[in-house]
């Protein structure tokens, strides 16, 4: 049993327990080329935040994970086999109905732990709700906690399926693994400089992007690369879980 997890707990503990934070992990449905399994974000979301919550329960933070929710945004990959996609005004409408009912329960602070980049709309549903509820909500990207050290772990950039994210898979769950399987993760350009450089964003149509469905070469990936990235995340997210659990949300400046 992990006393963090309410999926592990029994009525008789969480009665009389008193929570300050509660975290979702938000993962998706949809395929993470040909060496990962199409839960990758689901599993990376919860698996990365069961170690977070360890983490900050050790520093004191009163932490409660909720059941994770594996469905993302897919819009763009309707035409690839059993990505599943939920479109983000759905996702407003879940999100801000588990809002209310922690703010039933007390609950005054909620991490949105993601994993999957089409979920960028979290960031409008805070702006959102902040105008709508007292509930103080952040985000977490746990993949983007570590950009100043990637450099020092990994030898090829990541951005679906590449090195950093096989080789946290093989931290987390290696049984998933079929790095043998593995494709070089090659992707298209656009016919856009502007898009190419970032100057300009779209929503990228998955099925012309890459023949593999991954962008960024996994090939290098390595248990112990996953493994020592995690140990740079983990005590950063762990650290700040435990700093809000022990703050007051009703204070007039916070959070300055």
């Amino acid at each position: 049993m992990k006393p963090w997890k309410l999926q592990h707990l029994r009525h008789a503990t969480v009665k009389d327990a008193h929570y300050e934070v509660a975290l979702v992990p938000i993962g998706a449905c949809e395929p993470h080329s040909f060496h990962l399994p199409y839960g990758t974000d689901a599993y990376e979301s919860e698996l990365v935040s069961d170690r977070v919550c360890e983490e900050a329960q050790k520093l004191g933070a009163s932490v409660i994970q909720l059941p994770t929710i594996p469905y993302g945004v897919q819009s763009n990959m309707l035409d690839i086999p059993l990505a599943i996609n939920v479109y983000p005004t759905t996702f407003f409408a879940l999100l801000k109905d588990i809002v209310d009912s922690l703010g039933c329960h007390g609950i005054r602070k909620l991490v949105l732990f993601n994993s999957h980049g089409g979920n960028d709309f979290l960031k409008p549903f805070i702006r959102e709700m902040s105008g709508r509820s007292e509930m103080f909500i952040c985000v977490m990207d746990w993949w983007k906690v570590g950009k100043d050290v990637y450099d020092q772990i990994f030898e090829k950039p990541d951005d679906h399926a590449g090195e950093m994210e096989t080789s946290v898979m093989l931290a987390l769950a290696p049984e998933l693994v079929k790095l043998d399987e593995a494709a070089d993760g090659a992707a298209n350009p656009t016919r856009f400089e502007a898009i190419n450089k970032g100057w300009v964003s779209i929503s990228r149509p998955w099925k012309h992007l890459s023949a593999s469905t991954g962008v960024g070469n996994p090939l290098a990936a390595t248990r112990e690369k996953g493994e020592r990235y995690l140990a740079v995340i983990v005590p950063r997210l762990a650290q700040f879980v435990a700093e809000l659990s022990k703050s007051d949300v009703r204070e007039p400046h916070f959070p300055y």
